[in-house]
């Protein structure tokens, strides 16, 4: 299997090749969270640049799920005519486009959001959900979703990685509830899956929506095991997912819980929908190889922040990929906003000073 192949979704939804732009933090939105031209600019290069499918940075569904400083919203009408622009521009480059969809939960910046966050569960500074708090944030969902869909896009992606809300409430440390939404792993995965059911419901078979999840614990995601979300995975599908999304980091390594096993095999013994795989992939080379072990397509973060071009530069055979440390100059070059690139002196050797 190539990675320039089409990758056909259940509902005949096609992408042009198997590649994806992961959904980044970049800073590049207004502070009511409409579309920024910096972040359409950042966006369009990565779409000229041949990549299958877009997906937006992290979009707050609510308010009061703000997590950081010029994010996209997608939680007001008033987001739609910015969004609309959005699925424009990237369909005169042939590329599919999803808005990623999430709620801050406990990571929530109440400096932003002017509340004091919420989660599954009480800790410092943190409140826990209420049953209006949960019922309220399934409908925010959905009607983000369908905000998506009236502007134009081909999709959404539901963030269940990372540590956000969704994760929050799979986690066996965070979620410490004892009622319907905590417990078993039924329980902790009933926020997810009902999001699921409500976005699926409010919009049509022909709207793509995924999930994204981390498998096992890594970074902000504690708390999960790799079984309960193999487990989550096949729930999911059952209730409308068209795609899984791993979130590894380090797509090269096998998992922690079976060091023998990859996770794109993992998952593809318990799931039909096409299978996403990011974590560290650079090369074409490497990217294949993730589709031998049974993924479906790849979704690059880092090498799609320093290549604006990658899916179309990988055609050459003799092309290598420029990686960090990269100068603020070579980094507007391929698209980067000045204020993307001041977020991205926050990764360690990422951004070079001349």
């Amino acid at each position: 299997m190539s990675l320039l192949e089409p990758l056909v979704f259940k509902n005949g939804i096609t992408a042009k090749n198997r590649i994806a732009l992961a959904a980044m933090t970049n800073s590049q939105s207004h502070a009511d969270g409409t579309l920024g031209d910096d972040e359409l600019n950042w966006l369009t290069h990565r779409a000229k640049g041949g990549f299958g499918i877009i997906t937006t940075c992290a979009s707050h569904v609510a308010k009061d799920g703000q997590g950081w400083v010029g994010e996209l919203g997608t939680f007001s009408d008033a987001h739609i005519p910015g969004l609309t622009r959005l699925a424009d521009a990237m369909r005169v480059e042939g590329a599919l486009t999803f808005a990623q969809l999430f709620h801050g939960g406990l990571r929530a910046d109440p400096e932003l959001t002017g509340e004091r966050p919420w989660s599954a569960s009480e800790g410092e500074g943190i409140r826990a959900a209420t049953e209006g708090d949960i019922t309220r944030v399934i409908g925010q969902f959905a009607d983000a979703a369908a905000r998506c869909h009236k502007a134009g896009l081909d999709g959404v992606e539901l963030h269940g990685a990372h540590g956000y809300l969704l994760t929050q409430f799979l986690s066996v440390t965070d979620n410490r509830r004892t009622d319907a939404w905590g417990g078993s792993l039924e329980n902790r995965a009933r926020l997810i899956r009902q999001v699921m059911q409500a976005v699926r419901k409010r919009v049509p078979a022909s709207f793509v929506v995924g999930v994204r999840i981390s498998p096992e614990d890594f970074g902000q995601a504690k708390g999960m095991d790799l079984d309960e979300s193999v487990q989550t995975a096949r729930w999911l599908e059952e209730d409308g997912a068209d795609f899984i999304h791993l979130s590894l980091w380090r797509s090269a390594t096998m998992t922690q819980k079976r060091p023998t096993e990859h996770a794109a095999s993992v998952f593809r013994a318990a799931v039909s929908v096409p299978l996403f795989v990011a974590g560290g992939i650079w090369t074409k080379e490497e990217g294949e190889h993730i589709l031998s072990l049974g993924a479906d397509g790849i979704a690059l973060g880092r090498s799609a922040i320093a290549n604006a071009a990658w899916p179309n530069r990988i055609q050459d055979p003799t092309w290598q990929p420029q990686r960090p440390p990269l100068t603020p100059e070579a980094l507007q070059a391929e698209g980067l906003s000045p204020a993307f690139v001041g977020y991205m002196r926050r990764w360690k050797n990422f951004v070079t000073e001349p």
